[in-house]
């Protein structure tokens, strides 16, 4: 008789966010089938719910009214048909007909063989009238294989509407190891005719090997593709966690399938930012979720029963063919009360004294006449976790989390003021610098309440607002 398995509970919840997106327990990563429908938005994640480390993947749920709080709803796709018999794997929703469209990657691996990168892959679509219940199309898949210039990577459709037509993106990897992705079109959402590749990488120590959950949209005067590359080559203060997420920018002719881009640009500079997906809201938002963390990391909260979290939405926007990113208008709504509110001069270290582990800081710095500004959070044992730092001179802002590989960097545009909202939950901390002109996102462990310091070498005129937010945002 087969074993049935429980679902795993968490044992301690020192690192659980307040008001970030994760799993009633279990494993979390990519985001997917970002969408509204009937009066909700909706997020599934690649979960795991039956251990705190990556495994057979389902679709876990979530749905909220107003982007920050959000109610858990049951497992959405459970892998085990034919479709999909080892992994329901990243994929995308649309909706048509006052109906909900999920497409997604079935997994498979080939019986017998234990090597788990023997493996193939097709697309699959599953259908919902209410948002909450799924059913699987009974003709699986809607496309069986990848092309023959294809390796076995074939995976994380993205679908959107355009022009009186369905068109569907793939991530894949070309047979001399470039990342690409594959154009789709269909009339019906299960009829897919293949257009060819749409971009590829021109190197893989550049633009990467093999290129994971893209998403090909409008913004602006421009398309922009946003992808997950495998593979980039560390170049300096670029490019140095285990994967990276980022985009190009470009003008996509669909006629001929061509998309004229610009190389590709990291688009957040921290350490734990991943597999993003996007959506039009309805009121014309760009908006945006991803995993909050990278494979290759520890995830400390395994040992609890749990292991993930996505980031807080964000609004995305063009400028000057750059993405700028920014917490979505709706944080507002977390505010539960003023914890603090301040001017002041300073020239060193001063310490913001208030206690709490969910909560908003928006700090404006003028600039003229120091020559390095940031903040620290520390421990109770005046311990250094996370510090963030401007460097006048070069413009560039640094993040150190302090043990190995623990600094991050990028450069901003040149500004008169340092403008920094900065949101800190139990185990992670988002960092958007003027506007998002750059952004950091971390996950750090304490069990500590952390101290959080404003820094300054040499004198600046510093005001700040610092809000308590909702901890207990997430219903599960």
């Amino acid at each position: 008789m087969q074993e049935i398995l429980k679902p795993i509970e968490i044992t301690n919840d020192r690192y659980r966010l307040g008001y970030h997106l994760a799993a009633k327990s279990g494993w979390i990563n990519d985001p997917n089938g970002f969408c509204y429908f009937k009066g909700y938005y909706h997020i599934f994640y690649q979960h795991y719910p039956f251990a705190a480390e990556w495994g057979p993947m389902h679709w876990g749920h979530a749905r909220s009214k107003d982007l920050v709080h959000w109610e858990t709803l049951p497992i959405a796709l459970t892998p085990g048909d034919k479709e999909d018999m080892d992994g329901c794997f990243s994929g995308s929703a649309v909706v048509h007909d006052d109906k909900m469209y999920l497409i997604y990657t079935g997994h498979h691996y080939y019986e017998g063989d234990d090597d788990h990168d023997h493996f193939w892959q097709n697309q699959n679509l599953a259908i919902s009238e209410d948002g909450i219940n799924f059913k699987k199309y009974e003709n699986n898949p809607i496309i069986s294989q990848a092309p023959e210039d294809n390796t076995q990577h074939f995976r994380d459709p993205k679908v959107w509407y355009e022009n009186g037509s369905w068109y569907l993106i793939l991530g894949s990897q070309s047979k001399d190891n470039l990342g690409r992705v594959l154009l789709y079109k269909s009339d019906n959402l299960i009829d897919w005719n293949y257009l060819g590749p749409t971009a590829k990488s021109v190197d893989r120590e550049k633009e990467g090997y093999m290129w994971e959950c893209p998403d090909l949209f409008p913004l602006g005067d421009k398309q922009v593709l946003l992808m997950s590359p495998q593979g980039i080559k560390a170049d300096g203060i670029r490019y140095n966690n285990e994967n990276e997420t980022g985009y190009m920018t470009g003008d996509f002719n669909y006629k001929y399938n061509k998309f004229d881009r610009s190389n590709f640009q990291e688009l957040d500079s921290g350490h734990d930012f991943y597999a993003t997906q996007t959506m039009l809201a309805p009121d014309g938002r760009r908006l945006l979720f991803g995993w909050m963390d990278m494979w290759g990391s520890e995830f400390p909260e395994k040992e609890d029963g749990w292991s993930g979290a996505l980031i807080f939405p964000r609004e995305l926007t063009l400028k000057n063919d750059k993405l700028y990113m920014k917490p979505v208008d709706e944080l507002k709504s977390l505010r539960t009360n003023k914890l603090m509110q301040g001017n002041t001069d300073i020239d060193g270290e001063q310490l913001l004294e208030f206690n709490s582990k969910q909560y908003e800081a928006l700090v404006d710095f003028d600039i003229s006449e120091a020559s390095e500004l940031g903040f620290c959070l520390k421990d109770t044992d005046n311990n250094e976790m996370l510090e963030f730092k401007y460097f006048k001179d070069n413009n560039r802002v640094v993040v150190n989390r302090f043990g190995d590989d623990g600094i991050r960097e990028s450069v901003i545009n040149p500004s008169s003021k340092l403008k920094l909202h900065i949101l800190v939950d139990t185990s992670s901390v988002e960092i958007f610098i003027n506007d998002g002109d750059a952004t950091f996102t971390e996950r750090i462990y304490s069990e500590d309440t952390l101290k959080f310091s404003l820094l300054s070498n040499g004198k600046s005129s510093v005001s700040y607002d610092i809000y308590q937010l909702d901890k207990n945002a997430i219903e599960y």
